[in-house]
């Protein structure tokens, strides 16, 4: 690996002291660094828009078929379509390449309307030539063809832009195996790679191909970036066995997946190997708790419906609680406090005010307990029975939770004066979901405070069981058994 490869570019003498320290802010943001860091939650999936421009296209070639096919030319219409069609996926107008610009991407669409134009052609020498009206409307027809790959072109761009649609990752160990990561993710675009983590760091260099060293490994379990990152890769040497047994040992208390990139093959094997680490195919050596695209999709689009039905239903219950709270003691209406969401996400969690509100606990250093003295009137019922977590609802409808997951815990949460995440090695890995209005745990008697270390142990092996067993007939189970479950759970302190 050569010396120039680790090295930093220098600054010009004479440069001003704000220009220096602007260009070693942009040094230490790296060359991948997207236009805005967003959570991994909100990453989306290309091949899956993919997916859906090709149903909107099947659709518009479907009506162009019929409206021609009204024209009396049912056999150009359909050849039309149908070659349009095959033409777009075989000439790769659905690929969406990095590096393929707009006007490529509309000669690649324009040559597969070129084979549609000759099909309908032909199929005016077999039956009914095509007239005047027909012609103009596949003509129209291509015309809107063109225009919507041209929509769905900048909506890939914008998105990769703006960091939803390309993956990002860090890589531990700044070694060659580093290098071979970093140059196949120029030449492909597969991942942003963040930065680096290594704990030689007196050893380390700054930087490799511009991708800044971010700390050691003890920084990086804590790093501020970590919720929006969706891979943390070992890039060890394979012959180093024992460090990288002891890094997966490490790093196993991370939400995030972890892979490992070896040093074998060249160029190509590398391209495929960082593909595989970016859609997520490279079997993680930790855990199985990210869902499957269709499986997220799945759990979102019930968290959507569940969410918007119960605050339909629920909005009187929640507009007489809203009065309710207001009128029994002095404060706001809503508690809100920051808690771990997906991915060690800090999210900002919204509640009805249950505590006095001089005396509200944001990190929960102090867990509720019977006959608590800070709890109201009002509050004792709302958490008796579960409704002062209603608003929750709307973070479910901002993406930032479901409606079945492990419970968000307050950031710092203590059980006995300890730091409740220091008591369970596993404790992040229940971070590797979405947290939740309700889950496997609630329904299993294990609510309310964890204010034992007994209590956290049973709580994180419940939810990481049920993150491992997630499906959607077990939320839906779930869903169904949390009323019976709370409202038959008298001794539960809440």
């Amino acid at each position: 690996m050569s010396a120039a490869a680790f090295t930093a570019s220098g600054d010009t003498p004479g440069r001003a002291a704000t220009d220096i320290e602007a260009s070693a802010g942009r040094r230490r943001r790296g060359p991948f660094r997207p236009g805005r860091l967003v959570p991994s939650r909100s990453r989306l999936d290309a091949r899956w828009l993919a997916r859906t421009f090709r149903v909107i296209d099947i659709t518009a070639a479907a009506i162009v078929a019929v409206a021609v096919t009204l024209e009396r030319s049912p056999l150009s219409g359909a050849l039309w379509a149908m070659a349009a069609l095959i033409a777009l996926r075989a000439l790769g107008a659905y690929a969406f390449p990095r590096k393929q610009g707009l006007s490529r991407h509309l000669v690649i669409v324009g040559q597969a309307l070129v084979i549609a134009a000759l099909a309908a052609f032909l199929g005016s020498m077999v039956s009914r030539p095509i007239d005047v009206v027909s012609g103009s409307t596949l003509l129209g027809a291509s015309a809107f063809v063109a225009a919507l790959h041209a929509t769905w072109w900048k909506i890939i761009a914008h998105g990769r832009r703006q960091g939803l649609l390309t993956p990002n990752i860090v890589v531990v160990g700044a070694t060659a195996n580093a290098q071979r990561l970093i140059e196949a993710a120029m030449r492909t675009g597969e991942a942003n790679v963040l930065g680096l983590f290594d704990d030689r760091l007196q050893r380390a260099p700054e930087n490799i191909l511009g991708v800044p060293l971010l700390g050691d490994t003890n920084a990086l379990v804590n790093h501020r970036i970590m919720p929006c990152v969706d891979g943390v890769v070992i890039a060890i040497p394979s012959a180093a066995e024992a460090r990288v047994g002891q890094l997966v040992d490490k790093l196993g208390v991370l939400p995030n997946p972890l892979s490992l990139f070896i040093d074998v093959g060249g160029p190509d094997e590398d391209d495929a190997a960082l593909a595989r680490i970016a859609a997520g195919a490279e079997h993680p050596l930790t855990g199985s708790g990210v869902l499957f695209r269709g499986r997220a999709l799945l759990k979102r689009a019930q968290d959507l419906c569940v969410a918007v039905f119960g605050l339909i239903v629920a909005s009187p219950v929640m507009l007489a609680i809203a009065v309710a709270v207001k009128l029994d003691s002095p404060g706001p209406i809503f508690f809100r406090q920051r808690r771990h969401g997906f991915n060690n996400e800090e999210i900002l969690v919204w509640k009805f005010r249950s505590m006095r509100h001089e005396m509200a606990d944001a990190s929960a250093s102090r867990q509720i307990s019977a006959d608590d003295d800070r709890v109201t009137r009002v509050g004792r019922f709302i958490r008796k029975t579960s409704l002062d977590e209603l608003p929750q609802l709307f973070n479910v409808l901002r993406g930032e939770m479901s409606i079945v997951g492990p419970r968000p815990h307050a950031i710092g949460m203590k059980t006995a004066g300890v730091e409740s995440a220091k008591l369970v090695a596993q404790y992040a890995h229940r971070h590797r979901m979405k947290p939740g209005l309700t889950g496997w745990a609630a329904i299993k008697g294990s609510r309310g405070p964890v204010d034992t270390p007994d209590c956290v142990r049973r709580r994180v092996a419940l939810d990481v069981e049920y993150i491992e067993r997630q499906s959607f007939w077990l939320d839906l189970y779930i869903i169904l058994m949390t009323v019976p479950c709370l409202m038959g759970d008298r001794s539960a302190v809440r």
